[in-house]
């Protein structure tokens, strides 16, 4: 006879159900785990052993083969302690009742019976819903954002014990007398804000733009111009998550074992210019999520662009085109989405003061060009907004006009909504399918001859050409108008605009 009982597996951020199969064969008194385990998961029969001689369960004098199923998926967490023991326990008869059907067990057991979390909790109790689990056993979880969700009976258990009562009928405690609260929201603070950064009202213009349609933006300019001031300050009118999301990007910092200081602010990633392929997409022998994942949902800083190595900035291509990044390995392959707002920011030479009046530039004609030519055509391609900053004088005019984040946030909210309604889901003009984007989306004819005319005198590629359409279409949702207007193709094109640095012309000056 076979028990089978029921866990949750990861593969990445995806579940799939596991099958713990438990037989008693005559033989020699072993226990066997088979189902491609990991060190860590090779670990559990042992765990799982001692918590049961320590809860006056005996062994027969037999061979005990455990198997995980599906065979040919690698297990890589330590989650399927509890469901070992209980189906051991129920093969060997000391659980008489049956199990409820469509029901799961997570967790990883201490040596005495308590029940422990694991990394990857909260993607697993996201998985096991998705898979139509009625009822999930599972450790208390202190960070947990909720204690119950709709469709499926969460059991909180501390011991091995309180999973048996509950399986007799017996009543177990209530969550809420083990500590277990739902979290509260947090109340988003911001270190920057808008308000107090002076001049730059262009750069604050397409920040908000790229906020509204989550476009890409490139911030060229001299040291000291107000790039990073300016890059860091853009969470501040970004939306917070929804609900959601929050459970996307808390499941992905379980996984990645990173802490979060409010899940419900928007994350921002500024990884150094030194970090590592690795570091930055993702991966090692358990493919773990990189820094384009840990933005999820949020903004990806990378200051000093130029300095991270071309091969590093090219892995890039994928996650901001597709929204999501691809770790194959020998035996596994797993997906981790990645849709951020990429704001790059970099000098326009090594000195960094070409074209800046009051330094001179001493780098040569060469060094520019290799210098620019580190972030390479295909990710410029891929960027929506190209900005040339310059310094500006701190004591400039005492009457302009300055708002703070939070009324350029609600503009931003007011223009997702527009682009949520439009195009009856969780899309955004950066990223919906052009199939989508296109209707409605007809230019007049002097607007096409305006777009081909700038086309064909900055070289933009049918990529850039569509990447003006997407942000012509923020432009006019941010005013209310459902069409493109004349002003917003303009601003799209003029936004896109960079001068481009030859070596005739750097020679000559």
């Amino acid at each position: 006879m076979t028990t089978s009982v029921t866990s949750i597996g990861l593969r990445g951020l995806e579940g799939y159900k596991v099958i713990v199969e438990v037989q008693i064969i005559p033989g020699r008194e072993s226990v066997s785990l088979i189902g491609l385990p990991e060190a860590s998961v090779k670990e559990s029969k042992d765990r799982v052993m001692a918590t049961l001689y320590a809860n006056n369960c005996s062994f027969p004098g037999k061979k005990i083969i455990i198997n995980l199923s599906p065979s040919e998926q690698k297990k890589n967490i330590p989650i399927f302690d509890l469901a070992m023991a209980i189906g051991l326990m129920k093969e060997m008869h000391y659980i008489q009742h049956e199990i409820p059907v469509n029901t799961a067990f997570l967790g990883a057991l201490s040596l005495t019976g308590e029940i422990k979390s694991v990394k990857g909790m909260l993607p697993a109790i996201l998985a096991a819903k998705k898979q139509n689990i009625k009822i999930l056993y599972l450790p208390c979880i202190e960070d947990l954002p909720f204690t119950n969700i709709d469709g499926i009976e969460l059991r909180f258990v501390r011991t091995l014990n309180d999973v048996l009562q509950s399986l007799s009928g017996k009543r177990i405690p209530n969550p809420s007398t083990m500590n277990l609260t739902k979290t509260s929201p947090q109340i988003i603070h911001y270190d920057k804000d808008f308000q107090y950064i002076i001049g730059h009202h262009q750069t604050k213009r397409a920040l908000e733009i790229a906020a509204a349609g989550a476009h890409n933006v490139l911030l060229i300019g001299p040291p000291g111009s107000g790039k990073s001031l300016l890059s860091e300050s853009l969470p501040s009118i970004l939306p917070p998550l929804s609900n959601e999301s929050q459970f996307d990007v808390m499941s992905i910092y379980q996984l990645a074992g990173v802490s979060q200081a409010n899940p419900t602010q928007v994350p921002f990633r500024a990884p150094h210019h030194s970090s590592s392929s690795v570091s930055l997409i993702g991966g090692s022998s358990i493919p773990k999520p990189g820094e384009v994942s840990l933005a999820h949902h949020g903004v990806l800083f990378l200051d000093e662009m130029a300095e991270f190595p071309r091969r590093t900035l090219d892995m890039l291509r994928q996650p901001i085109e597709t929204g999501k990044v691809t770790i194959s390995r020998a035996a596994t392959t797993v997906v981790y989405p990645s849709r951020f707002i990429l704001i790059g920011a970099m000098n326009p030479c090594p000195c960094g003061y070409l074209g800046d009046r009051s330094h001179y530039c001493t780098c040569t004609p060469k060094q520019i060009n290799t210098y620019q030519n580190r972030i390479s055509g295909p990710i410029l391609d891929r960027i929506d907004v190209i900005l040339e900053l310059k310094p500006v004088l701190l004591h400039g005019d005492s009457n302009e006009k300055v708002e703070t984040s939070s009324v350029i946030r609600n503009r931003v909210i007011a223009s997702r909504a527009r682009q949520y309604k439009r195009y009856q889901g969780e899309f955004l003009n950066s990223s919906v399918p052009i199939e989508r984007l296109v209707v409605g989306t007809t230019l007049q004819t002097d607007q096409k001859q305006m777009l081909q005319k700038w086309s064909a005198s900055y070289q933009w590629s049918s990529r850039v050409q569509m990447k003006v359409l997407r942000l012509a279409r923020t432009i006019s949702n941010l005013s209310g108008d459902d069409k493109i207007t004349n002003s917003a193709l303009w601003e799209a094109m003029s936004l896109r605009r960079r001068k481009v640095v030859s070596s005739k012309s750097l020679g000559a000056r």
